[in-house]
Order: structure tokens, then C-alpha cells, then sequence
């Protein structure tokens, strides 16, 4: 029970690794709180999870829909103990692809634009909602979804892999800033997990990221939620501003 009557907050909550962590986070005792776009999902976790888990629809983007959720969680549960900005997407394609000396396709800026909206801003927009709450009750734990590819690069993810890299960024910034609250900031940077996105995945590509793997396995999303629960515990509470890899020893592009 290492989080008992801890309110611990995650974004993208409704499947994949924001699920497991959830569905972890309440094993140790937490009153969870998750928000995300899916609706259905959403509720459904927290019907299994039972009370007092609750679910929001919010948009990570959209700064009112955010700050009107820590809001309405604060007036229900009197704090926010743990914040972990977990939402996430994907728009992948080549930077530019060109034939014979032509131009033949490149990312599109509304890709661009949606992945840095979710990825990164709504990382922003949660960090700096929560964190007046967190001083004034004198701490609390922020964690941030990072990814292996915000270290090393990924072919078609210039997108993706600039909010990876910029979460990382902005953990060193709020860990210096915050820690004077007792506010603790780190980021995880999980490898190739096997979510209910990645299993759809063809199995030549499958077989590829678990053969850039010294494990030589997916990750489970539990993994990664096991990663947050050891973080946002007082375990870790001497580890601050660091970001902690959790992908089977991987090595890009081997």
C-alpha cells in the first residue's frame, strides 16, 4: 500500500500503459483519477477499479478543459499528490521523401502540430496546473512520459521524437525549479512495450523492435506502471530530475 489515500492524477488513462498504471496505482492504495478522450474506455476502468477511481474526458491540449479538471479534482479529494502526464499520440511519416531529385511526400504540419499539442503542451498545461496545488500543500510527485526515442532518434518520428526530447527537457527544468517545494519531477523513457497499439502491429515489426531488444521481448505495460509506482513512492524519494529508461537494454539501430 505504498500509495494509500495518495490522489494520484493520470493523463491518457484509459488504455495502454496509462491503463496498467492505473490499474497499478490502485493495487498500492491510491485514489486514482484518470482523464482522457475516450469516454467509454475511460468509464470502464473505473467501474473495474471501483470507487473511489474516478474518470474525466479531457483533452491534454486544451488548457480550460485541464485546469477545469485539477480544479473540480482539488475541490473533490482537497489535494493532488501525484501527477503523471502519461497522454500520448503518434503521427508518423518522413521528415521529406524524395525521387529522382523530386519531392514526392514530407510530414505534414498538422502532423507536426498534433503530436507537439498532445505530446508536449499537454504535458505543459497538466505540469502547470498542478503545481500551485503541490506548493501549497508542501509536495507532491509530477512524472513525465518520455520514450527511448527522445534519446536516440527513430526514423519517421521527427514529430514525435522533438516532444520526447522536449519532455525530457522540461523534467530537468521543473526538477530545478520545484524541488525547493518538495515537488519531485521525473521522467520515464520507456522502449518498445507491447500495448494494444503495438500488438496490432505487423509481425515482421514486431519481430524487429524485440530483435533491437538484448531482452529479446516486448515490454509489458505493467513494466512502465511498476516504473511510475516506484517513482511517485517514498521510496524514491532522494531521485529527482532524472530520467529513468525502462526498454530491455535497447540499442537503436542494432
Amino acid at each position: 500500500m505504498r500509495l494509500k489515500d495518495k490522489v494520484c492524477l493520470i493523463t491518457g488513462g484509459a488504455a495502454g500503459i496509462g491503463k496498467a498504471t492505473a490499474q497499478r496505482f490502485a493495487e498500492e492504495g491510491a485514489i486514482v483519477v484518470i482523464c482522457d478522450v475516450n469516454r467509454e474506455a475511460g468509464e470502464a476502468l473505473v467501474k473495474e477499479l471501483g470507487e473511489p477511481a474516478c474518470f474525466y474526458a479531457v483533452n491534454v491540449a486544451d488548457r480550460a478543459e485541464v485546469q477545469a479538471w485539477v480544479d473540480d479534482v482539488v475541490r473533490r479529494f482537497g489535494r493532488v499528490d501525484v501527477l503523471v502526464n502519461n497522454a500520448g499520440i503518434t503521427r508518423d511519416a518522413l521528415f521529406v521523401k524524395v525521387k529522382d531529385g523530386e519531392l514526392v511526400k514530407q510530414m505534414e504540419e498538422s502532423a507536426f502540430d498534433q503530436v507537439i499539442d498532445i505530446n508536449l503542451k499537454g504535458v505543459f498545461n497538466c505540469a502547470q496546473a498542478v503545481a500551485p496545488f503541490m506548493i501549497r500543500q508542501g509536495g507532491g510527485v509530477i512524472l513525465n512520459a518520455s520514450s527511448v526515442v527522445g534519446l536516440y532518434g527513430n526514423v519517421g518520428q521527427t514529430n514525435y521524437v522533438a516532444t520526447k526530447a522536449g519532455v525530457i527537457g522540461m523534467t530537468k527544468v521543473w526538477a530545478r525549479e520545484l524541488g525547493r517545494y518538495n515537488i519531485r519531477v521525473n521522467a520515464v523513457a520507456p522502449g518498445f512495450i507491447a500495448t494494444e497499439m503495438v500488438q496490432k502491429m505487423p509481425e515482421e515489426i514486431l519481430a524487429g523492435m524485440k530483435a533491437k531488444t538484448p531482452l529479446g521481448r516486448l515490454g509489458d505495460p505493467r513494466d512502465i506502471a511498476n516504473a511510475y509506482l516506484w517513482l511517485a513512492s517514498d521510496e524514491a524519494s532522494f531521485v529527482h530530475g532524472a530520467t529513468i529508461s525502462v526498454d530491455g537494454g535497447i540499442v537503436m539501430g542494432t
